[in-house]
């Protein structure tokens, strides 16, 4: 009796211990499960290279992993992240004549994979950016630039081919993120669309990833290799894409089913019911965005013998005109537009150039005048047809197609345009494109906002650094899009005027300040008077969090993720 007893009992204390054991994991589970940080990303990455995007949501979720030399905080003040210090004249480390500088590394990062960063992987990423079979959507950020070298490990040395007051352009913020040398060494030139590392990422960043599904998913780990591993907060994050930015904001904000939602283009009065019902906060952040229609100096219809549209040696056959372009300008109502549709999230502008204040115009009021409007496509020679109330001339009708991105506001400000456009005897066809097909740089796709094979298009975009040199960059005649440079470069409006490259290339060299905003004003009033653009709104960039959520710290001039190594779980 007492041996069966003593079995019992052994039997109990293994099945105790068993049971122990068993129920450990999932408890230990349940703790991991509360530091999952959940995004939710409307606009899904479709790429996680963003030298070779076209769009900020890439952006974002690359720079979860990748890192530049510095960035600009919300006050404007560069901040070192791969650099060990900020180049100044006192230094010595800013040339006196403003043609070279040099940035000196942190010493001791290594890549996500184990290998040491040094100052060969900032020359290797000029040369990755550089190389004009690539199409690096950042080429415009280094441009000028005669050469990059390594003076020793941690000493990189950027000379300019003239003088150059924006030296904090390259290898800064948003299109200054680093690229390993040995993981992209074999993907130069026409290969680089190839390389791995585009969809699975080697980093310095705190987090790398260990999942992609473009269009989709988006798995983070930490980087065991970071240099503040130790004092990450999350076990892992999922950046979710797809759905639509009211969706998300609910979700973040009301249920709290997700802590984090990107760019909440959401109308105003949904915005506004959902923040008053909810727990979570919405971060209006003022910045440089601008939300815009660009006019195409093209023919979109016009077919070249090697399959192309939208060439730049065809004209359009009435955008191309300046009264239309302007008629097309004084028949928006841009105010309601920001009214209606954004709310305190945006403002109605009429310039290219918001921000920094330092170098924006004055000098081009909003103006909304369909009369006026009517009058200058009558002196076009653009008759009105009483049987379809579209304006004809020479047999050819008025009619344009207008695409944009899909997204509610979005959607409902076509309509708003498309009303105001047929006000005044202007036919349109709305189209709207899924975000990453439409913001993607896949060169084969006709729908991307580099082809433009349309008549209109609407999307936003800025400045990401303070000094606008590259931003001013995007309407010069050598950064149209074409098949001929595999579709890389931003003037996707097809614009090219002497003049205006002329003021470019003077601004860009000029180092005092005062003639430098004189530059700058000149260059955005010319854009804006010749109609190149239609600037809608000045947007800010707006986010939602949940109350859990905290360390969030958002920047006019850097992905919202750039400081994600501090974001935080509270009291955590």
């Amino acid at each position: 009796m007492f041996k069966i007893r003593n079995i019992f009992l052994c039997i109990c204390l293994c099945l105790s211990v068993f049971i122990f054991a068993a129920c450990e994991p999932t408890k230990q589970q349940n703790l991991v499960n509360t530091n999952i940080l959940k995004m939710l990303y409307w606009q899904a990455p479709t790429i996680l290279n963003p030298h070779l995007s076209l769009g900020n949501k890439d952006g974002e979720a690359s720079r979860i992993s990748l890192e530049p030399l510095a960035s600009y905080d919300i006050k404007g003040v560069l901040i070192p992240f791969l650099a060990a210090e900020i180049p100044s004249k006192q230094r010595g480390t800013v040339a006196s004549d403003g043609k070279s500088v040099m940035w000196r590394l942190k010493k001791g990062i290594k890549w996500s994979d184990g290998e040491p960063f040094t100052a060969n992987d900032v020359v290797f990423t000029y040369e990755f950016i550089a190389n004009p079979k690539t199409g690096s959507s950042s080429l415009n950020y280094y441009q000028g630039i005669e050469k990059v070298e390594a003076i020793d490990n941690y000493t990189v040395r950027v000379t300019f081919k003239e003088p150059n007051p924006a030296w904090s352009i390259p290898f800064v913020g948003p299109e200054g993120m680093i690229l390993p040398a040995h993981i992209y060494s074999s993907y130069l030139g026409q290969k680089a669309y190839q390389a791995p590392a585009n969809i699975k990422p080697i980093g310095t960043g705190p987090y790398r990833v260990v999942q992609f599904n473009p269009g989709d998913l988006v798995v983070y780990e930490p980087n065991p290799y970071y240099r503040d591993f130790k004092k990450l907060a999350f076990s892992r994050i999922e950046l979710k894409g797809g759905g639509d930015p009211a969706s998300a904001a609910r979700a973040v904000i009301q249920t709290q089913e997700a802590d984090f939602a990107y760019n909440l283009q959401v109308e105003n009065s949904v915005l506004q019911k959902i923040t008053n019902s909810g727990k979570g906060q919405v971060i209006v952040t003022p910045g440089s965005l601008v939300e815009r229609i660009l006019l195409n100096q093209s023919d979109p219809t016009h077919l070249t013998k090697d399959g192309e549209r939208s060439n730049q040696h065809y004209k359009h056959p009435f955008l191309s005109d300046p009264k239309v372009r302007k008629a097309i300008a004084l028949s928006i109502d841009r105010r309601t537009i920001a009214k209606e549709l954004y709310g305190i999230t945006a403002e109605a502008t009429n310039n290219f150039l918001v921000a920094p204040d330092i170098y924006a115009s004055n000098n081009n009021p909003l103006e909304y005048n369909p009369t006026k409007a009517k009058q200058l496509l009558q002196e076009a020679g653009w008759e009105l047809h009483n049987s379809d109330g579209i304006r004809w001339r020479n047999g050819q009708k008025m009619h344009m197609i207008f695409q944009t991105s899909a997204n509610p506001v979005r959607q409902k400000s076509q309509e708003i345009i498309k009303a105001n456009l047929a006000a005044i005897g202007i036919g349109v066809e709305l189209k709207s494109v899924d975000s990453s097909v439409f913001f993607s740089s896949d060169p084969g796709n006709a729908d991307t906002i580099g082809h433009f094979y349309a008549d209109m298009e609407m999307f936003a975009t800025g400045n990401s650094n303070p000094d606008p040199t590259a931003y001013f960059k995007t309407y010069t005649c050598d950064n149209i899009p074409q098949k001929a440079n595999n579709w890389s470069g931003e003037n996707y409006s097809r614009y090219c005027n002497k003049y205006y490259d002329h003021l470019w290339q003077v601004s860009s060299q000029e180092l005092q300040d005062k003639k430098r905003k004189q530059f700058f004003v000149a260059l955005n009033d010319l854009l804006i008077r010749n109609n190149i653009l239609i600037p809608l709104v000045r947007r800010s960039d707006v986010v939602g969090i949940s109350p859990r959520l905290t360390g969030v710290e958002i920047s006019p001039w850097e992905r919202d993720t750039w400081k994600i190594a501090q974001w935080r779980f509270n009291g955590k």
